[in-house]
């Protein structure tokens, strides 16, 4: 186990001639004996999976460590891991934990119960730093002092959080003493001293975590599979990034949000959507060439080769609401930072490696802050069937630069979905694909052959409709507040023999991996993200 800085990869603009295919599925949902999926073996089997049915892409949700909802849109860091993300039989393999350690009563296999799993793994955290701090594994002292010299801009005020939000029993931040709300340097000063051993026990947590990333990724370049990561545009209300960086968002004397993120009234809300996230202060990121945002990115990058980038129109525009209106209906559109942050990230790094999520309310500028600086666009094929000729999500409109899915972590599956359907409506689908009407369990896979055979250069579909999976398998049912983010793959899922038929198909449209390789300079080594200014 030891810390290091991987180069940073870049990928798109997709040349031409290039096309490819992954899967998307949520880390957590990856099969194991732990209460959920993690970084260890399963998912080195599910990267080995891959390149044996030919995809070169595997897409991810955020990874970031979860509070209320377990939404890993919500994240309590925009730098820091998720703790349940930690293999077991990993640390029993570098002598941190014992076999014995890692016994449990059992845990669901279909589905994630966060009440369980997450004391389960916070004690064989606490176990592993025991082990740790009493003689085990002394060879690592030196990398962990490393990364946490590296990692210190956000990694202080991280484990201080975190440790403060153990102290108030999970309390908001703002709910605190208004000494440490408002981060009086006495205060902090003696609420370091007297969580010190939390703390280190946090930072021990996100060392192992990189490690095991690191560890990760080098068995995904060694497979030519490319790893997509997931960058929410706003974060959580409740995070160390705003307790430790309120200069950067629009807030009051009180550190209470000023403004909040959602989305106005559309065809599916007649409120509007409102999230409540807070939203930045451009003009303050602006003045510091978006040094922290830049940051976020850079975080990202040491474990991903691209990053999806969440809510793009936000960079072009986004709906504020007043603080505590009832509706999302009283927002309004307020300017992002637009080409001048895209151009600060080219000043620091080479290129832009990055997809933009470019769903929603989508304008003319929009598109061009997109097409300015040649970022694939997001295709969804279950929004393409409303009968109009020039839907964008249609693949006879796709240009080739894009990513196409069959649905998303927030649609139902694709069976699901067609289930849905009114009778006429899955008329116009099967119309479409000049099939006749077939059951509902050939949608699927009909749409999966659809995206394949598309100009799109980049076909995605979440592994649920790999396996043909119904609503029970949905991921996030967006507006609902619990029982999202727990669907798990079933066991024998890497067996399915739909995943010899996943290669016949890949290889029919063209877009094997060993194939695709050569069109796409450093693939096959992870193409490396220079910065600009590096010699």
């Amino acid at each position: 186990m030891e810390y290091r800085e991987h180069p940073l990869g870049s990928i798109p603009p997709f040349p031409r001639e290039y096309r490819a295919s992954g899967i998307l599925l949520h880390v957590l949902s990856l099969p194991g004996p732990y209460g959920c999926g993690d970084l260890g073996p399963a998912a080195h089997a599910w990267v080995s999976r891959l390149h044996e049915v030919g995809q070169a892409w595997w897409q991810a949700l955020p990874v970031g460590p979860t509070g209320y909802g377990n939404s890993p849109y919500q994240p309590l860091s925009s730098f820091a891991g998720n703790e349940l993300l930690l293999s077991p039989d990993f640390l029993v393999g570098e002598g941190l934990l014992s076999k014995r350690d890692c016994e449990s009563g059992g845990f669901p296999a279909s589905a994630i119960d966060y009440d369980a799993v997450i004391p389960f793994k916070r004690r064989l955290i606490e176990n592993a730093w025991s082990n740790f701090c009493g003689g085990s594994r002394a060879d690592l002292w030196d990398p962990f002092d490393r990364f946490c010299n590296a990692q210190a801009h956000w990694l202080e005020d991280y484990a201080l959080f975190r440790a403060l939000k153990i102290k108030f029993r999970g309390a908001c931040y703002l709910d605190w003493p208004f000494e440490l709300v408002e981060r009086q340097p006495a205060a902090l000063a003696q609420a370091r001293k007297e969580a010190n051993e939390t703390m280190q026990l946090v930072c021990f947590a996100q060392f192992l975590l990189s490690c095991q990333a690191d560890r990760l990724r080098d068995h995904a370049r060694v497979n030519g599979v490319l790893l997509i990561g997931d960058l929410p545009f706003f974060v959580s209300p409740d995070s160390s990034d705003v307790w430790s960086n309120p200069e950067l968002f629009l807030l009051d004397q009180a550190r209470r949000p000023r403004f909040v993120a959602g989305v106005p009234p559309d065809y599916f809300s007649a409120q509007g959507q409102l999230w409540g996230n807070p939203v930045y202060d451009w003009d303050a990121l602006r003045r510091d060439c978006y040094q922290w945002y830049l940051a976020r990115v850079r975080a990202l990058l040491a474990h991903v080769d691209v990053i999806r980038l969440d809510h793009f129109r936000g960079f072009d525009a986004a709906w504020h609401v007043p603080a505590g209106a009832p509706t999302a209906q009283s927002g309004a559109w307020v300017p992002g930072p637009g080409a001048d942050f895209f151009l600060a990230v080219q000043r620091e790094f080479v290129s832009l490696p990055f997809i933009a999520e470019d769903l929603g309310v989508i304008t003319p500028g929009v598109c061009a802050l997109r097409d300015r600086f040649q970022l694939p666009g997001t295709k969804v094929l279950q929004y393409a069937f409303d009968g109009r000729a020039d839907n964008p999500h249609l693949p006879s409109n796709y240009p080739a630069n894009s990513v196409v899915y069959t649905g998303t972590h927030d649609n139902n599956t694709t069976r699901g979905w067609f289930e849905d359907l009114q009778d006429d409506q899955r008329q116009t689908v099967w119309k479409y694909l000049k099939r006749s009407a077939g059951a509902n369990s050939e949608a699927a896979h009909a749409l999966m052959d659809l995206a394949c055979s598309s100009p799109a250069a980049v076909s995605i579909a979440p592994l649920q409709d790999v396996l043909n999976l119904g609503k029970e398998a949905r991921m996030n049912v967006p507006g609902r507040a619990e029982n999202n983010w727990r669907w798990r793959s079933p066991e024998e899922a890497l067996s399915d023999p739909a995943f010899e038929w996943l290669r016949d198909l890949t290889e029919s449209s063209k877009r094997c991996a060993s194939a695709s390789s050569s069109a796409l300079p450093g693939k096959s080594q992870g193409a490396t993200f220079t910065r600009a200014n590096s010699s």
